[in-house]
């Protein structure tokens, strides 16, 4: 495949900000943290074990079924339930998201098994795994937009 590169060098810059996501992000339980960090390493150990087009990869594929498994749990284990949580760290977000990356796994182990689509279901399952720190990311910031500190909030004014 001539364009191998392109996707190597994918692979490891996403695997690199899984890892930086994961031990930056303190809102999130220190699990779901340290979950994301060894998911990230997973993916840049698929990127320097590249699936071969004649042959299988031993360790390609336990490098994908082990990320796999870490990026769909990592949101789980990093929820939190106290007030004010941002909403991508609450279980309920976590639970959706875990059940729609569930549903690509599938469609791409059911391609795995002679399926036309078997490119696009892993490319869905990768930027689905790959957009949802960024979404996580995103529900911090937000929430942290909303909770100003009192000295910077504006004076309520009250008329008598």
């Amino acid at each position: 495949m001539p364009y191998r590169w392109l996707i190597t060098t994918a692979l490891l810059g996403v695997g690199a900000c899984h890892i930086a996501t994961g031990l930056a992000l303190r809102p999130a339980a220190e699990a779901g943290r340290i979950i994301l960090i060894f998911g990230g390493v997973s993916g840049m150990l698929i990127a320097t074990n590249p699936q071969h087009s004649h042959s299988g990869s031993v360790a390609h594929v336990i490098f994908s079924a082990t990320g796999a498994v870490l990026m769909v749990l990592w949101p789980l284990a990093a929820t939190r339930r106290e007030p004010g949580t941002p909403f991508a760290l609450r279980p309920q977000a976590a639970w959706a998201y875990g059940l729609v990356t569930l549903g690509l796994l599938i469609w791409f182990a059911a391609e795995l098994a002679n399926g036309s689509e078997l490119g696009l279901a892993e490319r869905a399952v990768t930027a689905d795994q790959s957009l949802w720190p960024l979404v996580v990311v995103l529900s911090v910031l937000l929430a942290r937009r909303g909770r100003a500190p009192a000295a910077e909030q504006p004076a309520v004014i009250r008329s008598r």
